[in-house]
């Protein structure tokens, strides 16, 4: 089974994040689950919504507490709340932010983890690019998709589709896509580095 825990805040989508991620599962013929745990319901407090995907049917309803992969849509919450609690070495972490892991003073957390399993993606501009909104849930889930391989990009276009239509549809599909592509690229570079 692979665990997926979304850190946001309200009003940002992490709770339709989990969602669509568990749709685009189904698209793929696997099972999964997605839900939301809440603390204060308001816009921009902080929210935790969770999924999971299996090859098996899902029995467990409990709250993911050591995640396969961590996405924060927020990058402001790492130093409120506990964010990468139960996060193991070996696990992936996609963060929405235009700046790198050291200048938001998480370069402790950037030694601990892979550095093939961390992406830092722009999430909030790419949307605001893309959609007019700044809604980074569609593309941290192209992201997502980039950096775990959980579910592939077509799936996640797929529940974005099914679940808006227009131009919501189009720019959250435009957003996730470059957002994928993005990451794509950065773990390209990575893994073609030559090493140190």
């Amino acid at each position: 089974m692979f665990e997926v825990r979304i850190h946001g805040r309200g009003g940002q989508g992490a709770v339709t994040a989990a969602e669509l991620l568990s749709v685009a599962a189904f698209a793929e013929g696997r099972h999964a689950q997605a839900f939301p745990s809440f603390g204060s319901e308001r816009t921009g407090a902080p929210v935790v919504a969770f999924c999971r995907i299996g090859d098996a049917p899902i029995r467990s309803r409990e709250p993911v507490v050591h995640p396969d992969a961590l996405v924060v849509q927020d990058a402001t919450l790492a130093h409120q709340v506990r964010l990468f609690d139960g996060l193991r070495p070996d696990g992936y972490l996609l963060l929405n932010s235009a700046c790198p892991l050291a200048a938001l003073g998480l370069g402790d957390l950037a030694d601990r983890l892979r550095p093939d399993r961390i992406a830092v993606v722009p999430a909030t501009e790419i949307a605001l690019a893309e959609l007019g909104l700044p809604k980074p849930n569609a593309a941290l889930l192209g992201g997502l998709a980039a950096l775990t391989g959980a579910v592939g990009l077509g799936s996640v276009l797929t529940a974005i589709r099914g679940r808006f239509s227009g131009a919501a549809a189009e720019g959250n599909v435009a957003a996730a896509t470059a957002a994928y592509r993005s990451v794509h690229s950065g773990r390209e570079e990575l893994l073609s580095a030559p090493p140190d």
